[in-house]
């Protein structure tokens, strides 16, 4: 039996966005009464939702152009769907606090706890509950964090990608930017705003799946993120 774990947000009009992005409009664009001629009528059912978001709206991938201006033709067309269709494991960092760092010691010592190991093309996936904790509070934009130091060392791991439940893989003001840098710089990325994590924790391998969109020259994309399972009973 094949078990899928929607790890992504819903997108819906002024949903949280990182600051400075664009926020989120969702307005009705048709509606079946007009498409059927109907008019005065006491209903509105929508047909075609149009939407106003940026790139980096919920559940996303970053593309490496998005990392640093050096990395401006690697936009996320370009990116091989290879990326985002790999293994995953995901690490326990639920004791974190707002604003903690997550080191790569950390990281080893939890593969060791949960007895897990990073391969070469694997996403790892960052758990530490700040979306269940936080999210729409003013507390959401203040998440825990991995180190510039272990944004290295997972490169080194030859990842595809990591991912994290909060808005930033690092923590804003001190490792967020060089993280970024180090991912356009060593060839892998990242996704942020995931969720249900905690589905994951304790379960070990498992089939992630997290496709962009193929926007010309796009610096990233939202994603139906989602962990596959197979054969469980």
């Amino acid at each position: 039996m094949t078990k899928i774990i929607d790890l992504s947000q819903e997108i819906y009009g002024g949903m949280p966005v990182y600051k400075g992005l664009p926020e989120v409009k969702m307005t009705i664009h048709n509606t079946h009464e007009e498409w059927d001629g109907v008019k005065d009528s006491g209903t509105v059912t929508p047909a075609v939702y149009k939407l106003e978001l940026g790139e980096h709206t919920g559940t996303h991938v970053d593309a490496l152009n998005h990392m640093a201006k050096e990395f401006k033709e690697n936009s996320i067309d370009t990116m091989p769907l290879s990326m985002f269709y790999t293994e995953g494991i995901c690490l326990d960092f639920s004791r974190k606090n707002l604003k903690e760092l997550i080191t790569s010691l950390e990281i080893e010592e939890a593969c060791r706890q949960q007895k897990v190991e990073i391969n070469t093309g694997d996403t790892v996936l960052i758990y530490t509950d700040h979306y269940r904790k936080t999210y729409n509070t003013l507390d959401w934009p203040n998440g825990p964090g991995i180190t510039s130091e272990a944004a290295a060392w997972l490169g080194r791991k030859r990842i595809s990608a990591f991912g994290v439940e909060t808005m930033s893989p690092g923590v804003s003001g001190i490792s967020n930017k060089e993280v970024h840098r180090i991912c356009g710089r060593m060839g892998f990325t990242h996704y942020e705003n995931m969720i249900n994590l905690h589905l994951l924790i304790g379960r070990g391998r498992f089939r992630f799946i997290g496709l962009p969109l193929r926007i010309r020259g796009g610096t990233g994309s939202p994603v139906r993120a989602i962990a596959v399972f197979e054969n469980e009973f």
